[in-house]
């Protein structure tokens, strides 16, 4: 596995075929090429990269050009149509859009044999044979005579003038192997190639030759190289400003098997911190929108995440692989209504009871509490319809009869209430037929809308507004009694009291919870429309109810849940992924275990990881695959100067390349914005996104959670435990913290460190101050 740096005047030509290449020399000042060619020469290999990008970028100019000179005055029947095809132009303007930070392509397959009929029937699975060198080379495609051709992998599809590829989807059967090829299993592939970018500019390549290594004695393929290359591993610990980035370039093979997984079937993702279970989600959505786009464009997707700040990191990723569909929110936002503005909040011990499934079972009898059941309605008071000049009669029993039946259906309680006029006008239409009559369905309708049947109806089974049932459950102590009666104990049922009962569904100070609540309710009223797919991530911190308000989303489609049980910092956090696939209604779905860290530098996980048997003892410790062991540093101070002490090392951060994050328990906020101000750093809040002039972000342990900085200065590791309900919560918490960082971990502390970490042996301490 070899890299070439870049020339210094690179001069482009016409892409080209080219010979076989010897290794080349590793990265370094630009110099001969690979075939002992000067560098920057017209044959030179990175001069034809080069000129094929520039190519392949004039080729999207063209295709944008195309979709925006459409015209579709003549093409709509009518606004309606002419409206969506608007749209859908619109979208496809927009997805061809050519992002200057996002290269176009970042890697090249050599295949063996020509992989025709290996694609998925799209322009971008394969070229058309007869294309001949020439075109082939202009295409995209490398000519190799009988052994093959090669392609491009990129973010995209990239067609020239006659429709041939220069550049293909990631996505695309044709491109797995270059996250899957190996040398014990080549996959046809006879080299990949990878790219490396500086600023925007191609500036170096990697070649890993897979078919040709000599066998190993015994007649056994070669030993795998390298886990990483070069350029993979500078990808990877590149440093990053701005907000979160695709991985499209650096997919490992297990990641790509959870991306290319079947639509069918759920899939949950346990991850370590830097496993890239986030990126992974994403790039699962961007390929099942591009494998089933159709029906995911028909039934929708969404992503749900933990907070607005973690939404903000990530909103850039799927607009940068071309996808622009897909909605982001989070669990407040997807279970908000106008009518219940959350304004309110809970104990931890009362958010627990609201979250609990046992609730679901709560709200089912209290909304069926205004049916009327056989012996609740006068005998002597039946039903009389009038048609015409003739009166029938439905006995009392015959509806009690009915209402059991609907009651016994299991169904939700709005169709239930549909279906009862429609069986009690059934009814009637019969004793019509008895008496000669031949009445039809428009007579059944008739029946059913009449003003003694609506007036039996409201009767038997009235109307309920699943606020109004949510807002009496928790104001009205006798009436959740009687429906939490054998469900809830007394004291779970006065921790989710209102001590102050609201008046109205208006003035009523709901919480978070209150709304899960208010959800579930009108789901059991009501069924909720279910979409395509649902990403949820931070999964772990979910309560039942909540699961199960994000499983009414997907009760017809599937669902992607990532997360890492270790991370779980809600008092109601799952404790395990079985539990929560049963609430989130896909009790079948396979999990799976991303364990081998790419972004947590190894001496920083390990010192995490040190707090795994308090917190998540069944787990397996993650492994970082980076090379550098990370900048770390554990520095006790003095309680007086730990304010100080911690603005030095963020100055001493900044003075890195790349984001920094000062992390700290919420109340110790105020203190170290005063220090930083004094210190003369200007700083960020969470959700504002960092540049090149401004790299400091505060963030509060709280929020901290998917986000990820370059360097990491933490405040007081005892202050982030102490902030929460309990020793496990608050070990979780610091846990997050601590694994936040990508390239540095500073930890300064005056008061004692928790156990855990106070006897890791490979920190190196310092005392200051």
């Amino acid at each position: 596995m070899t890299a070439q740096p870049a020339p210094e005047q690179p001069v482009p030509v016409p892409p080209q075929s080219e010979p076989p290449q010897s290794e080349p020399s590793g990265p370094g000042p630009a110099g001969p090429d690979d075939a002992g060619r000067p560098a920057g020469r017209p044959d030179d290999p990175l001069t034809r990269e080069r000129a094929h990008l520039a190519a392949s970028r004039e080729a999207l100019r063209a295709m944008r050009a195309d979709a925006e000179s459409l015209n579709l005055a003549d093409v709509a029947a009518n606004w309606v149509n002419a409206e969506a095809l608007a749209a859908g132009v619109e979208a496809r303007v927009a997805s061809l859009a050519d992002l200057a930070h996002a290269p176009l392509f970042f890697g090249r397959l050599d295949y063996l044999r020509a992989p025709y009929g290996d694609g998925d029937g799209r322009s971008d699975s394969a070229p058309r044979p007869g294309a001949g060198p020439e075109k082939a080379g202009q295409a995209g495609q490398t000519e190799k005579g009988d052994e093959g051709l090669s392609f491009y992998v990129g973010r995209r599809h990239v067609h020239d003038a006659d429709g041939d590829p220069m550049v293909i989807d990631w996505r695309a059967p044709i491109s797995r192997p270059f996250y899957r090829a190996s040398r014990n299993d080549p996959q046809d592939v006879a080299l990949r190639r990878r790219f490396g970018y500086t600023g925007g500019e191609l500036t170096a390549y990697e070649d890993e030759h897979l078919t040709d290594a000599p066998p190993a004695s015994g007649g056994e393929v070669a030993p795998e190289g390298p886990r990483t290359s070069a350029l993979l591993q500078a990808e990877i610990e590149r440093p990053r400003v701005g907000p979160m980035r695709d991985i499209v370039a650096t997919i490992q093979p297990e990641q790509d098997a959870i991306v290319r997984s079947g639509i069918e079937g759920t899939v949950c993702v346990q991850g370590a911190p830097g496993t890239g279970k986030t990126a992974v989600g994403l790039h699962r959505v961007a390929y099942l929108l591009y494998a089933h786009r159709e029906r995911l464009t028909r039934t929708g997707t969404l992503v749900i995440g933990p907070n607005d700040s973690f939404l903000h990191y990530i909103e850039q990723v799927l607009p940068a692989l071309g996808e622009l569909a897909a909605r982001q929110t989070t669990v407040e936002g997807l279970v908000a209504r106008p009518d219940v503005p959350v304004r309110g909040t809970d104990t931890a011990e009362a958010a627990c009871v609201k979250g609990d499934a046992r609730m679901a079972a709560v709200l089912r009898r209290a909304i069926r509490s205004g049916v009327l059941r056989a012996g609740q309605l006068p005998a002597d008071e039946p039903l009389m319809v009038v048609r015409g000049s003739r009166r029938w009669r439905v006995p009392v029993y015959e509806i009690e009869e009915m209402v059991g039946e609907l009651l016994a259906r299991d169904m939700r309680y709005g169709a239930a209430r549909e279906a009862l006029p429609q069986r009690i006008a059934h009814a009637v239409l019969v004793r019509m037929e008895r008496a000669g009559e031949a009445p039809d369905d428009r007579v059944q309708d008739a029946v059913a809308r009449s003003a003694a049947v609506k007036a039996m109806v409201k009767k038997v089974w009235p109307a309920v507004d699943p606020a109004k049932v949510v807002l009496r459950l928790l104001s009205d102590a006798g009436f959740l009694a009687e429906h939490a009666e054998g469900v809830l104990t007394p004291d779970e049922q006065k921790q989710i009291l209102w001590a102050k009962p609201a008046r109205s569904v208006k003035s009523a100070k709901w919480s978070a919870a209150d709304a899960v609540l208010v959800d579930e309710a009108a789901d059991q009223v009501q069924r909720t429309h279910s979409l395509g797919h649902v990403v949820l991530d931070e999964a772990q911190d979910l309560s039942a109810m909540q699961y199960r308000a994000v499983g009414r989303r997907c009760s017809t489609g599937s669902a992607t849940v990532l997360g890492d049980l270790a991370q779980g910092t809600t008092p109601w956090a799952t404790e395990s992924w079985e539990s929560a696939l049963f609430h989130l209604g896909k009790p079948d779905a396979e999990v799976e275990q991303l364990t081998e860290g790419f972004r947590v530098p190894r001496d920083v996980i390990a010192y995490a990881s040190r707090l795994l048997p308090d917190i998540a003892p069944a787990l397996t410790p993650a492994t970082s695959v980076r090379e550098s062991p990370g900048d770390f540093a554990v520095r006790e101070t003095a309680q007086e100067t730990l304010d100080a002490a911690v603005a030095d090392a963020c100055g001493e951060a900044l003075r890195e390349e790349g984001s920094v994050g000062l992390i700290a328990a919420e109340h110790r906020i105020p203190a170290l914005r005063e220090a930083l101000e004094q210190a003369g750093l200007s700083y960020l809040a969470p959700g504002e996104e960092t540049s090149q002039d401004a790299r400091l972000t505060l963030v509060p342990a709280t929020l901290a959670k998917g986000l990820e900085y370059d360097h990491v200065v933490l405040d007081e590791p005892a202050a982030i435990v102490a902030a929460e309900p309990d020793e496990r919560t608050g070990l979780r918490r610091l846990y997050v913290a601590l694994t936040r960082a990508v390239s540095g971990l500073r930890v300064l502390h005056a008061a004692p460190l928790p156990q855990a970490l106070a006897t890791a042996p490979e920190a190196r301490t310092a005392t200051v101050g």
